[in-house]
């Protein structure tokens, strides 16, 4: 254990803002600089005593620094983190991994060659309620899981119209590498990491195309068109038979507002997680039934916790301390390779096998 402290430095302050609070909490961590190219970079700065840099390179070239948050659009991941790595960095980069496993796999190569450690932020995993699932599972209260359903899914929500969210270089596509990498990462983690051997997909894209149900929120980096899809949803088998059955959208006429959740359906029992409009509490449902066969519905009261803080907390530990870097760069590729299949899967009209 180091008593040094970790001198960070956070690229692109758009969802940093989450990762330096998550920082901020930190006894051994100082933010000592920021990357960005818009005004909240300036702001961000000012809130941490940070001194700032306009180009992620400038950042990166600086010997004070051991560790970056990498919180730029999808399209750069690859390129920052690879620089960053170069640079003798320790990366924390946001979700997803990359666009393409190709991107995915010379990241984690990157890592190997520096003896650096790459971590992703799936800070959704480290919700408490999930984590409360995943302890029922390993207890051994539901059994085996053979099938799940998660979903997120948003009435109005495309990111921004004209952002680069809706940019297929940029992005890599639309919700289903935006939100549903989120739901297939805790639907992954909490079945134990099963093997995906295939999968078949359908994208759509209603809406945006349109310009309707756009968020009202500002975003950077125009995009001229609308080229990914608002809705998705993919059939993933696994290995040893069980399936995942993924949904996702930015943008439906249906009864969600922005909402995400799963069910699990396990051999002796079930679970359910409910997220409506991003709450956290009372979102879990456990269920089983008694030995006489009666059925019973658990509604457990789990304290709010988790999400990017944890992930940071996660973070510091492995780069100080020597503990496990979790979410992995590992589990990143392994969910970049099922979205791409997916991808490909609507793009072909077929089943695609991994």
């Amino acid at each position: 254990m180091s008593n040094t402290p970790l001198r960070v430095g956070i690229i692109g302050a758009g969802i940093g803002k989450s990762h330096a609070e998550g920082y901020a909490k930190q006894s051994r961590v100082q933010i000592a600089a920021i990357a960005g190219l818009d005004a909240r970079v300036q702001t961000l700065a000012a809130t941490y005593g940070a001194r700032t840099y306009g180009e992620y390179a400038e950042l990166l070239a600086q010997p004070d620094i051991d560790a970056v948050s990498i919180c730029v659009p999808n399209g750069l991941h690859h390129e920052v983190t690879i620089a960053a790595l170069k640079a003798g960095k320790h990366v924390l980069v946001e979700k997803p991994l990359a666009r393409t496993p190709v991107e995915g796999e010379e990241m984690l190569a990157a890592a190997k060659s520096a003896g650096k450690i790459l971590m992703i932020s799936f800070n959704h995993r480290q919700r408490s309620d999930v984590q409360y699932i995943k302890q029922q599972i390993d207890s051994g209260r539901l059994g085996r899981i053979y099938y799940a359903k998660a979903y997120w899914m948003r009435r109005a929500g495309i990111p921004g119209i004209n952002s680069w969210f809706v940019n297929k270089g940029m992005a890599g596509g639309g919700p289903l590498i935006d939100l549903g990498v989120h739901m297939l990462d805790i639907t992954m983690f909490l079945m134990g990491e099963p093997t995906p051997v295939s999968v078949n997909a359908a994208t759509y894209a209603e809406f945006g195309p349109r310009g309707q149900k756009g968020m009202n929120s500002v975003r950077t980096g125009a995009s001229a068109s609308y080229e990914v899809e608002d809705l998705a949803t993919a059939m993933i088998r696994l290995q040893g038979g069980a399936t995942v059955q993924l949904e996702t959208s930015w943008a439906t006429h249906g009864p969600n507002g922005d909402d995400f959740g799963l069910v699990l359906y396990g051999t002796e029992g079930g679970a359910e997680l409910k997220v409506v409009n991003y709450r956290n509490v009372d979102t879990v449902r456990i269920f089983y039934d008694e030995k006489d066969g009666t059925p019973v519905d658990l509604h457990p009261k789990i304290p709010d916790g988790g999400g990017h803080g944890q992930v940071i907390d996660n973070f510091v530990r492995a780069v100080l301390d020597g503990a496990p870097a979790v979410p992995s760069a590992e589990d990143g590729l392994r969910r970049t390779q099922v979205i791409d299949a997916c991808y490909r899967s609507s793009a072909e009209g077929r089943e695609i096998r991994l």
